[in-house]
């Protein structure tokens, strides 16, 4: 793959990584206590154009403040 390939994918998937955990916390603190609690969690990936779907899945345990 080529540079401009790499640095693209590389730009997305950081803007999909840093506005995730945004929405996840942000979600967190409007949810109240969430101390010790474990949400299930999962991500699609899909690409218009090209046959792909990507599934992620795992858990989210709350922290302690």
């Amino acid at each position: 793959m080529n540079e401009d390939f790499n640095m693209s994918m590389r730009k997305f998937l950081k803007q999909v990584g840093v506005t995730s955990q945004q929405a996840i916390e942000e979600a967190m603190r409007n949810a109240g206590e969430t101390a010790g609690k474990t949400y299930e969690a999962k991500v699609v990936l899909t690409v218009d154009g090209l046959d792909i779907e990507h599934v992620v899945s795992g858990q989210i345990t709350g922290a302690s403040d």
